[in-house]
């Protein structure tokens, strides 16, 4: 067989493998037994997760959190839907920011939702979490790369920009972050034709994309990672796990947790 058709019959494998486990893993929501009403997106739970710090209660410390959530339908076994919250010290409420695909105007939402709100029927999970010391300053540049966003007032669901693309614009501008999105965080690698090569979306790493559609990314946090059509393939080393197309990601956890210093980068 010759080392294309190896090549593709490898891929083809590692997507099978990817979508079953993603299939499997169901990060759709479940309706409720016995439960007579279709969910729709109108009627989908938005009620907070219970994951984000009380405000009230830890009014004196700066905080920022990244979330991720499967996409409403059928998409939400293949993307994700990522937002940021924020709160400086002496605050007792977040702002919440992401990018939203439906409406009118700027593209970029503040508080369209509850801080740690279920994502229309699914629970998010925590990609990032500062507290503390130095959190303060990571906020300042956090709004400034907010109002640099060079797509606030466009939107394609597939390659990009969207959702994806605004929070992978957010981690190029603030390394400080160190947040890494999940393979299946589909147009974080969307960069316009004219600009193919930079930063990569975690800022500690160099990337070449194609409109996200054919890429390479090679970074501290987020190891090296292909991109062939949106879907990506790639091995983190960092903390050991295979990066894959659906699933987003299989082995260690690469979340930054709150009592990991925002400068102690491995």
């Amino acid at each position: 067989m010759k080392p294309a058709s190896l090549a593709a019959l490898g891929v083809s494998a590692v997507l099978l493998l990817s979508v079953g486990l993603s299939l499997a893993n169901n990060p759709r929501p479940v309706e409720a037994a016995g439960a007579s009403e279709v969910r729709t997106w109108r009627t989908a739970a938005r009620h907070s997760a219970g994951l984000a710090p009380d405000p009230a209660r830890l009014a004196d410390t700066a905080i920022v959190q990244v979330y991720a959530a499967a996409t409403f339908g059928w998409r939400g076994y293949f993307a994700v839907h990522p937002w940021i919250i924020f709160k400086r010290a002496g605050e007792t409420a977040y702002t919440r920011y992401d990018v939203i695909g439906w409406g009118r105007g700027t593209v970029v939402r503040r508080n369209y939702a509850l801080p740690d709100g279920l994502w229309f029927g699914a629970t998010p999970s925590v990609l990032v979490d500062h507290r503390g010391e130095g959190v303060e300053a990571m906020i300042d540049d956090i709004e400034a790369a907010i109002d640099r966003y060079p797509h606030a007032e466009e939107y394609r669901s597939y390659p990009g920009p969207n959702s994806n693309t605004f929070l992978a614009h957010i981690g190029r501008e603030v390394p400080a972050l160190r947040l890494d999105l999940p393979a299946n965080a589909i147009g974080k690698d969307y960069r316009p034709v004219t600009r193919p090569l930079g930063v990569s979306s975690s800022g500690s790493g160099l990337q070449f994309s194609l409109l996200g559609l054919l890429g390479l990314s090679v970074g501290v946090q987020e190891g090296i990672e292909l991109n062939l059509l949106g879907l990506n393939f790639g091995v983190d080393f960092n903390r050991p796990a295979l990066r894959l197309p659906a699933i987003g990601r299989l082995g260690a956890s690469d979340a930054v947790n709150a009592g990991e210093r925002a400068d102690d980068v491995h």
